[in-house]
């Protein structure tokens, strides 16, 4: 697979650093607020640099914040970076969403920031398979990042850069709403709520029945 950590740059040692995280963990954090749990396991994929479990974990006391990433440069970062956070930050897990065995076997929410434009269309269904077989009815799958919706006029920066990403690999690309919770649908989750979110990114939650 081409290398998705083309946004992220070297802090020190094995972290690393990703200046739209620094951005955008507050905006997506006010809106965890309203939509995560107030306890049980949060399991983030793909998460990257490690500073959205880190400041997530902080913020949401009285949930574990389980972060999962394929990448063993990742899975160095994230480690780096839970070395300053609080107990309820979880040890990394391996992780790759398109894969059918994923270690772990339950949790009450799931997240995923920037992934699913970064990836082939079989990482987005292995998340809708992940988040089938390890959600409770009512739990949710909240997912970040740029969308084409219908009805909703892509805005000239979005498509700029889905045609970026598809020159760096034809299988990655902005996902229809639609066309994704289609697919989630079959699989028992429902669209609940949308939230436009800075840098024409939105934020959407399905529910588990």
């Amino acid at each position: 697979m081409s290398d998705r950590r083309f946004y992220e740059a070297p802090v020190d040692a094995a972290k690393r650093s990703a200046p739209a995280a620094l951005r955008n963990v507050g905006p997506i954090g006010d809106v965890l607020a309203q939509w995560l749990p107030s306890h049980g396991v949060v399991l983030e994929l793909a998460s990257g640099t490690g500073e959205h479990g880190l400041a997530f974990a902080r913020r949401f006391a009285g949930v574990a914040w389980q972060p999962s990433d394929a990448s063993d440069e990742a899975l160095a970062s994230i480690a780096a970076w839970r070395g300053e956070g609080p107990a309820n930050l979880i040890e990394p897990l391996r992780i790759d969403a398109a894969e059918p065995d994923w270690p772990i076997a339950s949790a009450d929410a799931m997240v995923a920031i920037n992934l699913l434009h970064i990836s082939p269309w079989e990482t987005a269904l292995g998340l809708l398979d992940g988040a089938a077989r390890l959600l409770p009815a009512g739990g949710p799958l909240i997912l970040y990042g740029p969308w084409i919706e219908e009805g909703v006029a892509t805005v000239p920066s979005n498509q700029v850069f889905d045609m970026d990403l598809r020159a760096r690999d034809p299988r990655w690309g902005l996902r229809e709403v639609s066309g994704f919770a289609s697919e989630a649908k079959g699989r028992g989750l429902d669209l609940a709520d949308r939230r436009v979110m800075p840098a024409n990114n939105i934020m959407l939650r399905f529910d588990r029945r």
